[in-house]
């Protein structure tokens, strides 16, 4: 049965399927990257079980894996398969699509971000599907985002688009670490709303879906906390519109958990904010952790197609 290997490689885990023509999960498993050894024990563990995974399809379905798909974080050359940069894994310029290829069997590999490889997933077969345009924004740790056209998903010309946590949205505000003030993911991360809501609640250990059910409860410190979040997040979203005017907005990561404690007050504020602009669908993400394993087949997926009908045009 034809197959590819699809990977999801994340700062402390990987996830990974093998996946069939239609889409169909064949075999999932997971595993530890293998950071707390350093960034090229990642690389290892990356190679190894692409390796494992190519073994079991062979073993398990009659032949080796046709290619194969794996998303990571950081900033990513997709044109030349290179991770560039990733503060979480310690990487910088590591030539991931060669190594993979060599390691099993000389497949083609394509290599994606992992929020626009996500997205990807989020808007072929998950909450977009059947949307022309759409802009996936996951809110957990940081803020990143994937613009959608037709199927496809947008890197950028130099591997940057949709990084719309930082879009500014309160001037001289709080620094940021990529070296402005006042960015978005500053304001309205799941990071930032359980940092907020343990300081204010006296609770080191209190997170944002803490603070959502305080919210939910009535708790009036809470609900300032989650509006002054939701504010700077429609104001970012306000920017994202006017600049990209996509159908569909899909939100997705931790702050997306808690429902409409979330979703309501969001469209009410976009709503709002809106003048000329054409209001998008505000819709919760349909695949959760799966969708960049799930992304990372349809890149591996489009690669195999992209290369057979070169080998038939040649």
């Amino acid at each position: 049965m034809r197959h590819v290997i699809a990977l999801d490689v994340g700062g402390t885990g990987m996830k990974a399927a093998l996946v069939g023509a239609k889409g169909e999960l064949l075999h999932r498993a997971r595993r530890a990257t293998g950071r707390d050894r350093g960034p090229d024990a990642v690389v290892e563990s990356i190679l190894d079980f692409a390796a494992e995974l190519r073994a079991y399809g062979e073993q398990s379905f009659g032949e080796p894996a046709s290619a194969a798909g794996v998303a990571v974080p950081g900033i990513v050359d997709e044109v030349r398969g290179i991770a560039a940069y990733s503060a979480n894994l310690g990487w910088r310029d590591v030539p991931l699509r060669d190594l993979l290829t060599a390691r099993i069997g000389g497949v083609p590999v394509a290599l994606g971000h992992d929020v626009r490889t996500g997205g990807l997933a989020e808007g072929r077969i998950g909450a977009g599907q059947g949307a022309d345009r759409f802009l996936f924004v996951p809110l957990g740790t940081g803020i990143a985002g994937a613009i959608g056209i037709e199927g496809r998903v947008e890197s950028g010309a130099h591997g940057f688009a949709g990084e719309i946590g930082h879009i500014v949205v309160r001037p001289a505000g709080t620094p940021c670490p990529c070296g402005q003030r006042g960015c978005l993911e500053r304001y309205a991360s799941a990071a930032a709303v359980s940092e907020a809501w343990a300081e204010a609640s006296g609770n080191p250990d209190a997170d944002a879906a803490d603070c959502a059910r305080a919210v939910a409860s009535g708790d009036p410190t809470a609900l300032t906390i989650w509006q002054q979040a939701v504010s700077a997040l429609a104001d970012g979203l306000i920017t994202a519109l006017t600049l990209l005017d996509p159908r569909t907005l899909i939100i997705g990561g931790g702050l997306a958990e808690a429902g409409e404690t979330l979703f309501t007050p969001l469209r009410d504020a976009v709503r709002e904010r809106i003048t000329f602009q054409k209001p998008p669908t505000i819709v919760p993400a349909a695949l959760g952790d799966t969708a960049g394993c799930l992304g990372a087949g349809l890149l591996a997926w489009d690669l195999l197609d992209m290369t057979d009908r070169k080998e038939e045009s040649a």
